[in-house]
């Protein structure tokens, strides 16, 4: 079993990214970048496959190389934003009752999206916001960098040891990892490279995460898999 940080007695904290984790966006993606390609006149698939696995101006040097990457982005936040007013949401089985377990102050939320998009889909799932919110206009390096959890951990009054990431990407796994932090993934068929335990959705995850917070680790909940 791949061992987890920690130490026994001490406060422990939760961080958890948001998009494929608490929120599912995945559609609401790929009908905003469908919207921006077209407006590009490019082929909306061929983008949102580059979209998947690089961040936006990235994504715009690769697929419109002739067109200012400023107004490009523009025209996604605005796209994004209209999205959160008006698209459909739906959270994760498991999230409002996880979050409404969960005491204030031990727990943060660390997204690579922006702070009032984050309200306002919790607010269209009615979801508790928490007073740790770390977004990408918190941090000049977002994941996979260590900083947002860093940061986040630092905001709690944490140790990096003491705080259990809850991700579904590489990214984000990645990001927590190197911050020296326990990191659980969820909403996956298949367990992300270096994660310490894996669950096929966020709802099988809120017993061991209820209890992670809450003192020592057992062993061998229903419904968890550790990681040989």
């Amino acid at each position: 079993m791949i061992s987890e940080p920690g130490r026994p007695g001490a406060l422990r904290f939760v961080l958890f990214d948001v998009d494929g984790t608490f929120i599912d966006a995945v559609d609401n993606q790929r009908l905003v970048w469908r919207t921006w390609a077209e407006r590009y006149g490019l082929d909306p698939d061929e983008v949102y496959r580059v979209a998947l696995r690089t961040r936006p101006m990235e994504t715009f040097a690769q697929v419109a190389p002739d067109q200012d990457p400023g107004e490009c982005l523009a025209a996604l936040h605005e796209l994004e934003d209209e999205d959160v007013r008006s698209g459909a949401y739906t959270a994760f089985g498991g999230a409002s009752e996880l979050l409404s377990a969960l005491q204030p102050g031990s727990w943060a939320l660390v997204t690579s999206n922006y702070e009032h998009r984050v309200r306002g889909r919790f607010a269209r799932t009615g979801l508790p916001v928490p007073e740790v919110l770390v977004d990408a206009a918190a941090v000049e390096e977002g994941k996979p960098s260590p900083v947002p959890y860093l940061q986040a951990a630092a905001r709690l009054g944490a140790k990096p040891e003491d705080c259990l990431v809850i991700e579904d990407a590489p990214s984000g796994v990645e990001s927590g990892l190197r911050a020296g932090m326990t990191v659980w993934g969820v909403n996956a068929p298949t367990a992300v490279d270096g994660v310490h335990r894996h669950f096929g959705s966020l709802r099988e995850a809120v017993r061991d995460v209820l209890a992670f917070v809450s003192g020592p680790r057992p062993h061998g909940l229903e419904g968890s898999a550790a990681m040989e």
